[in-house]
C-alpha cells in the first residue's frame, strides 16, 4: 500500500468517534416531536447547546491545524481567524430563540464543511477529512433542520 493511499484513508477511530458524536443530534432531534411543554423546550435547548459545542470543536480543529509547526506559512492568520468564528456563531445561537438557533447552527455546520473541504484542497487539513465530514455533516444538518421544523 502506498503512502498516498494511507494518507487518504479515514482513520477508523475517527469514523467511530464522529458517528458517536452525531448520535446526540439524531436522538435529541428525534425526541422533539414526541415531547411537549417543558421537556420539549429542554431537549431543544440541549440540542442547541450540543450544536454550539460541536461547532466550537469544528473551529478548534482548524486552530490546531494552524498552529502546527509545518503550517507556519503565509495564511496562518487567516486560518487562526477562521477557527474562532464557529465558536462565536455557536455562542450567538445560544442567545437567540430555539427555532432560529437550530436553523443558524445547521447553516454554520454546512459552512464549516465548505471550509473543511477547502482546507483539505489547499493542504491545511488531511486529504481524508472531507470524507469524514461530508456524511457527518449531512446527518447533523438534517437533524438540526428536522428539529427546527417540528
Amino acid at each position: 500500500m502506498s503512502l498516498y493511499a494511507t494518507e487518504n484513508r479515514v482513520p477508523v477511530h475517527a469514523i467511530w468517534l464522529g458517528a458517536l458524536g452525531a448520535l446526540p443530534f439524531v436522538g435529541l432531534a428525534g425526541a422533539m416531536p414526541l415531547l411537549g411543554g417543558a421537556p420539549r423546550v429542554f431537549v431543544g435547548h440541549a440540542l442547541v447547546a450540543y450544536g454550539a459545542a460541536i461547532l466550537s470543536f469544528l473551529g478548534g480543529v482548524h486552530w490546531g491545524l494552524a498552529i502546527r509547526s509545518e503550517s507556519r506559512r503565509q495564511g496562518e492568520r487567516l486560518w487562526l481567524t477562521l477557527s474562532v468564528i464557529p465558536a462565536l456563531a455557536g455562542w450567538a445561537a445560544l442567545l437567540i430563540s430555539q427555532t432560529p438557533a437550530l436553523f443558524a447552527l445547521a447553516v454554520a455546520v454546512a459552512v464549516m464543511l465548505g471550509v473543511d473541504i477547502w482546507a483539505a484542497r489547499v493542504g491545511q487539513a488531511p486529504p481524508w477529512y472531507p470524507r469524514l465530514r461530508i456524511p457527518l455533516t449531512c446527518v447533523v444538518v438534517a437533524a438540526l433542520l428536522f428539529a427546527a421544523m417540528v
